[in-house]
């Protein structure tokens, strides 16, 4: 016969299994893709975004970061996180061209000195538009690459005219950009392009100081053309499922929002710090900075005119008015310089210094 305190022993443990499968019924899983190789070091600011969210939840939610596309590739990746593929993902905005056309804007040849510098400006331009191509998402957080450039294999460019027949890798408006140089530009995914440098497919890439290291491209090329004043960048974002980030009790929804807006900030001051060791494992393997004579650099100015007249032409075909589309143009470049001259004063450090 059962004694009572052996049923009273059975029945206390049967009550705590309860709370436990309750608890962990109440956790909330999230599963958060990247594209990134798992050594970046922007997988490891996402794996810190991950841990540092779930640890102010207080068990609450529990996120997954599951990088190197192992769940989706950064082509894919707003499709993935729009249909419920991620919950969160990680991307840049060319990896989908025409999915975000107003963004567009900000990979426009408008000279961001910095990421942190274009991170800022791009935040003030969202906050301040709200393209409704971001409607279909719960934006985290938005943020610059560093600057892209000509960088070469063989062939050091210190003219546009040395950029003729060159093919270059480059995506989505900076391909534009690639073409109004002269150059062909070959929209590679960006896990394609090293073996396509080391086997002369492309002649080099419109790219950064970060994939010198990242991605290992400054094992192959030799050159680097600091045209500053026309440098480009990508846009990344980090977006939530619409769907999802609705069904979130309230408490959670503000800390998400909150926490994002955060690590926004230390994100940006990372990717400086990114370029700028791109930077020195670029150089310490034998690569060269190539800058452009002040004569020089105005031709390249000139050269990407046509770039910004055709995005305008684009946005109107699309129902914008060319006024409003010269207005955001106007704000970008009043944000960067604003930004630029905060960054001077925080002397927060970045790779091409004036």
């Amino acid at each position: 016969m059962i004694s009572k305190k052996a049923l009273m022993t059975v029945g206390f443990s049967l009550m705590l299994g309860a709370c436990s499968f309750a608890n962990a019924a109440d956790t909330i899983k999230l599963k958060f893709a990247s594209g990134f190789p798992p050594m970046h070091r922007n997988t490891a600011m996402m794996e810190k975004f991950s841990k540092e969210l779930a640890a102010k939840s207080n068990g609450k939610l529990e996120i997954t970061h599951l990088g190197g596309g192992t769940l989706l590739s950064m082509l894919k990746m707003a499709s993935g996180v729009q249909t419920g593929v991620a919950d969160i993902g990680l991307s840049h905005i060319s990896y989908s061209a025409g999915r975000f056309p107003v963004s567009e804007v900000m990979e426009l040849p408008v000279g961001f000195p910095s990421p942190w510098v274009g991170a800022h400006a791009m935040i003030d331009f969202t906050e301040k538009f709200k393209p409704k191509e971001w409607d279909a998402y719960q934006l985290l957080m938005i943020s610059s690459s560093p600057l892209c450039v000509p960088q070469t294999l063989k062939k050091p460019v210190k003219t546009l005219e040395d950029l003729k027949g060159l093919k270059v890798r480059a995506q989505g408006r900076i391909a534009d950009v690639t073409a109004a140089f002269g150059a062909t530009p070959m929209p590679l995914e960006i896990v394609d392009v090293y073996e396509a440098l080391r086997r002369g497919v492309l002649d080099g890439n419109l790219g950064n100081f970060e994939m010198m290291k990242g991605f290992k491209f400054g094992e192959l090329l030799k050159f680097t053309t600091a045209s500053v004043n026309v440098s480009m960048v990508n846009v990344f974002y980090v977006v939530m499922n619409k769907n999802k980030f609705n069904s979130l009790p309230a408490d959670m929804k503000k800390l998400i929002m909150d926490f994002s807006k955060e690590f926004n900030e230390e994100w940006a001051r990372s990717w400086n710090e990114i370029e700028i060791e791109g930077r020195e494992f670029f150089l310490s393997q034998g690569g060269e900075i190539l800058p452009l004579a002040e004569a020089e650099s105005a031709k390249w100015v000139k050269a990407v005119e046509p770039v910004f007249d055709k995005y305008k032409k684009d946005m109107v075909s699309k129902g914008h008015k060319a006024e409003d589309v010269d207005s955001w143009v106007k704000f970008l470049k009043e944000r960067t310089q604003s930004w630029k001259e905060q960054q001077k004063a925080r002397k927060i450090q970045s790779a091409y210094q004036d």
